[in-house]
């Protein structure tokens, strides 16, 4: 893509506003994933070897545009000097002039939640013009915010010389080479519990990819659309027009879909229930199918075996209860023991997708694996990132 990346640009001596996502997930305000800190360093590493004043800024939670110390970025500073192996100055207020003042080359600072203000969330100019004061580049590596234009991510990049980040880049990278510029074939694996929160993504997938494997809650509105009885199992029956019509336009790009022939039901949405082995077409009244069956895996192996590039969002079952997880884990082992082996391209990312992967123990064998959520749909949807736009070269 079209975009400067940071190893292209002289940052010594320069002061750097870095926009990171330090949007970490927390519990009783102990992080519990530090993924999003953590692959911000190789970007915190090369500033700092090579002389820049790195103040980063980020946001955190849904503050509204109001201080709210329950947002407060304060508690982060002790991880990310530890993890970042630095010491990080903190700043209370991310327009804090002082800030941007007296920082030696090499030193990192992080400025208090920019969303405390309502000219982020605005895409204010003027907002975003105090943010660039005293600052010579902005570098952006938060591509999980790439997806919404705010004054840090967006209208900044317009005021200020601006870079990608190696965070932001090795996603557009991966991205790119995975949907826009494939080896062939080029197959994806889609789940999740509802067809209408993803009709974007299907109606781009089948212009994209010469498989799509669909599982999940999802599955049933294909099944159902075509006659089939699902029983008691989730699915949006007044969505079935609408996918007739995703099937109709996969038969016009010539993309095959795959759907679920057996499956794993119970009357019980609960963990270790009594549990059924059912046609995916033909489920009794009182069952719900929770996961793919093992017919199905071994026809999805059998599908995929000779795929190049694969792109993975969404789990095949109730991944978070057991036995429903064993669809999505046996497909999984499946896709990294293709990827270790150099026969395939492995992209995931999305939602539940990253926490099916850690649970099926294969998180670290994919190619790659985004935390970005909503940017990763937004991206697999075909639209575009403001983000991403304001860094790509006139």
């Amino acid at each position: 893509m079209n975009f400067i990346s940071l190893r292209n640009i002289d940052v010594n001596g320069k002061v750097v506003l870095l926009r990171a996502d330090l949007n970490v997930p927390t519990k009783d305000g102990i992080i519990t994933d530090y993924t999003r800190i953590d692959r911000v360093k190789k970007t915190i590493d090369y500033l700092r070897k090579n002389g820049a004043k790195t103040i980063v800024m980020s946001h955190f939670g849904r503050p509204k545009g109001k201080v709210n110390k329950k947002y407060s970025l304060k508690f982060i500073v002790p991880s990310l000097s530890e993890r970042w192996e630095c010491d990080v100055a903190f700043f209370d207020d991310c327009l804090d002039e002082q800030a941007r003042k007296n920082i030696n080359n090499g030193e990192v600072r992080l400025l208090e939640n920019v969303r405390f203000y309502e000219g982020e969330e605005n895409n204010c100019s003027d907002f975003a013009k105090k943010l660039a004061k005293g600052a010579d580049i902005f570098v952006n590596d938060a591509f999980s915010a790439a997806h919404r234009a705010h004054a840090s991510t967006e209208a900044i990049a317009h005021i200020l010389p601006s870079a990608c980040g190696f965070l932001m880049e090795e996603e557009l990278n991966c991205l790119n080479k995975a949907l826009e510029n494939p080896q062939k074939p080029v197959a994806a694996i889609v789940g999740g519990a509802k067809i209408s929160t993803k009709l974007d993504l299907l109606n781009n997938l089948v212009k994209k990819v010469d498989i799509l494997v669909l599982g999940g809650g999802m599955a049933n509105n294909f099944i159902y659309a075509q006659g089939g009885n699902i029983g008691n199992s989730l699915c949006e029956k007044e969505m079935k027009d609408i996918v007739i019509q995703v099937i109709e336009n996969a038969k016009n790009y010539k993309c095959k879909i795959i759907l679920p022939i057996d499956g794993v039901a119970s009357k019980e949405f609960k963990e270790n229930p009594e549990t059924f082995i059912v046609k995916a077409d033909d489920i009794p009244d009182d069952l719900d199918r929770l996961d793919i069956g093992d017919k199905t895996i071994d026809m999805i192996k059998s599908e995929l075996a000779d795929v190049k590039t694969l792109i993975w969002n969404g789990p095949m079952g109730a991944f978070e209860m057991k036995p429903f997880d064993h669809g999505t884990n046996e497909l999984a082992k499946f896709v990294a023991d293709k990827t270790i082996s150099g026969d395939m391209i492995s992209v995931a990312g999305g939602g539940d997708t990253v926490a099916a992967l850690e649970n099926a123990g294969v998180s670290d064998k994919f190619t790659y694996i985004s935390t970005a959520g909503g940017a990763f749909l937004e991206w697999l949807e075909g639209k575009t990132l403001p983000a991403v736009a304001a860094l790509i070269k006139q």
